[in-house]
């Protein structure tokens, strides 16, 4: 519910300026085709490559699809503003813009934990880690963090969106997001901001912690170990996906963890770095710093 006037909504853009839109369009095209082609590429890798069938390369490639699918629910749209004078959306297709960014980011948060206990695992207690990360508990982990995503995704749908959108239509922002969709709702939205803070912390803080808590295992462990060169091993085989945590709930934690009334036109540049930048990092930061899969791609 809610009574919904508003039929369609206006996206201010990441800019008004025209002489910044059409090197931001070649820009952001370029950004979207190489996260495309890196993704789909480690995908592909990872199913044509016997020597990739492994659990840590299983939750890879979710994630990796996780990120097409993210990034494919911005930037499309956010490429065609740029070019067009009148960047409007449907009521609709803002719902939907939403739901996809909502539901492929959250997953990505709790595949992120996911990969950090498999690492845990794999370092910690290697001699039972093909029992533990059996097939059937890799397939459990990722349909848990998909159905988790789907579930958060339908709360924040609904408080976001079971307003009155009877006054202004302009949303200050280049997509769909929680707090300038929420500034547009006529009637109180301190409730709904509550319950989407609330699952915001389940799903954001709650993961990293479960990361923070394996890492920590992690140190632990590989510090005590007698090689140097198996030290080193350990350490490069986690520095990756550090990388990738780093990049992305530093983002999202000064998104998503702030007051709404902080809230200011730093957000757009923040947004484009987890929305458009970091999707499109990731496959450089597996290929590159990962050994197995430089070897795989190299043969």
């Amino acid at each position: 519910g809610g009574n919904h006037t508003q039929t369609e909504f206006i996206l201010l853009g990441i800019t008004d300026s025209p002489c910044v839109q059409t090197p931001l369009f070649g820009l952001f095209l370029l950004i979207y085709i190489i996260t495309l082609v890196g993704n789909i590429g480690i995908m592909l890798l990872v199913w044509v490559v016997p020597s990739l069938h492994t659990p840590m390369y299983f939750f890879l490639t979710h994630f990796s699809f996780a990120d097409v699918c993210y990034s494919t629910a911005i930037s499309p749209k956010m490429l065609v503003d740029l070019l067009s004078e009148k960047k409007t959306i449907s009521f609709t297709g803002c719902v939907t813009q939403f739901l996809s960014f909502a539901f492929f980011g959250t997953a990505e948060c709790h595949l992120l934990a996911v990969m950090a206990y498999d690492r845990h695992v794999a370092i910690c207690n290697p001699l039972r880690y093909v029992m533990v990360i059996s097939s059937g508990v890799c397939w459990q982990l990722v349909a848990s963090s998909y159905l988790i995503a789907f579930l958060s995704t339908i709360i924040y749908t609904s408080c976001m969106f079971g307003g009155s959108f009877c006054g202004p239509n302009q949303i200050n922002h280049f997509f769909c997001d929680i707090s300038p969709v929420l500034k547009l709702v006529c009637s109180d939205t301190h409730s709904s901001e509550m319950i989407i803070f609330a699952f915001v912390i389940i799903n954001v803080v709650g993961t990293s912690v479960v990361i923070l808590l394996s890492y920590s295992s992690i140190l632990f462990r590989v510090l005590r170990m007698p090689s140097a060169q198996s030290r080193s091993r350990a350490f490069n085989t986690c520095t990756s996906h550090l990388m990738v945590v780093s990049l992305f709930y530093g983002t999202v934690f000064f998104m998503y963890l702030q007051p709404a009334s902080n809230h200011n036109s730093l957000d757009k540049v923040v947004s484009i770095f987890y929305t458009v930048v970091t999707p499109m990092l990731n496959p450089f930061i597996y290929s590159l710093r990962n050994k197995e899969v430089k070897g795989a791609l190299g043969k």
